[in-house]
């Protein structure tokens, strides 16, 4: 059974601060302005008095700035939660495999996986696996392939299946060159929410945003 590392260095602490932050910063912000209405009611031409609409108009100016104010603490305070909330979440995601993009073979029992996407129909499709120098240690013609995402698998054969690879994807139409995208396929070790932003842990690729996740399994 697959164990959860969660990282959690900005939980409810932090959501009271931002809470407390907020409030100080709308007093001070009232404060001022009360202080300097007041000088401004004290400094007036007697002759030309402030008349109530402009008392009533400066103080709804005040509590506009305010209520955005604590607007602003507020939508802080709920996303820091919502990133809890989603950490939570994906404590699930531990063990499962995650589609990312990259161009590591993941080697299973001495089959290399990968995963690549056309941005259009090709006629010729060529996989290349590469060594960790970059030398290429075998070629497979894929034949022709629609657009869209397609998984592969690779036998290593008489290369050392414990070794790391990567792939290169050539596809062409005609004469012309189809744009591809590689992917790689990986598996969640842990859950990362010590940033501003969830991450997670994979076993290849490392530390990577939530939001590089192209599919789960």
């Amino acid at each position: 059974m697959a164990t959860a590392a969660v990282t959690n260095t900005s939980g409810t602490s932090a959501t009271a601060t931002l809470a407390s932050q907020g409030s100080k910063n709308a007093a001070d912000t009232q404060d001022r302005f009360m202080k300097l209405l007041i000088a401004q009611m004290k400094n007036q031409d007697p002759m030309n008095p402030m008349d109530n609409a402009q008392v009533t108009s400066q103080m709804a100016q005040i509590q506009t700035v305010t209520g955005v104010s604590t607007l602003d603490t507020s939508i802080k305070a709920l996303s820091s939660q919502f990133v809890q909330m989603q950490a939570l979440q994906s404590v699930s995601l531990v063990g499962r495999d995650v589609t990312v993009e990259g161009n590591r073979l993941q080697m299973d029992q001495g089959n290399g996986k990968g995963v690549f996407e056309l941005g259009a129909p090709a006629d010729a499709v060529k996989l290349e696996v590469l060594s960790p120098a970059g030398t290429v240690v075998d070629t497979v013609q894929l034949g022709a392939q629609g657009s869209g995402r397609h998984n592969f698998e690779w036998a290593a054969d008489k290369n050392d299946p414990a070794a790391s690879y990567n792939f290169r994807i050539t596809a062409s139409n005609g004469a012309a060159a189809v744009a591809n995208v590689p992917y790689s396929l990986d598996k969640v070790l842990a859950v990362n929410t010590s940033g501003s932003k969830l991450q997670l842990q994979l076993q290849n690729a490392g530390l990577v945003d939530y939001a590089s996740i192209k599919t789960i399994d």
